[in-house]
């Protein structure tokens, strides 16, 4: 897909949350090795909260975790060596990261 190898980066208010380095394309899905910036820790909790809640399996535990990803999606954003994306959907897990990403807004009235 012609991403490996590409290094995307998380930001949070202006300072850096960590890099991405692509070694996997999958698409939708790019992953790759996750190295913490100093805007980490800021945001540490939420990723790790947005992960328990995709793999839980109870009543009402999906309006929770689409909160957590709007809560993630307005703390930080994220760029590709082209410049910011206007929408992803980002997991970070230890040093791994796995995101989809449009070039263009999600359809919020899709539903």
């Amino acid at each position: 897909m012609g991403c490996e190898g590409e290094v995307w980066r998380v930001h949070s208010s202006g300072e850096p949350v960590g890099e991405i380095l692509i070694d996997d394309a999958d698409f939708p899905w790019l992953s790759g090795r996750f190295t913490a910036g100093p805007g980490f820790a800021a945001v540490r909790d939420l990723f790790a909260r947005e992960l328990a809640l995709a793999e839980r399996d109870d009543e009402g535990h999906w309006e929770e975790w689409e909160r957590v990803c709007a809560e993630i999606g307005r703390r930080v954003s994220l760029s590709s060596p082209d410049g910011p994306v206007p929408e992803f959907l980002l997991h970070i897990q230890g040093d791994r990261a796995w995101f989809r990403w449009s070039d263009e807004p999600f359809d919020d009235d899709a539903n």
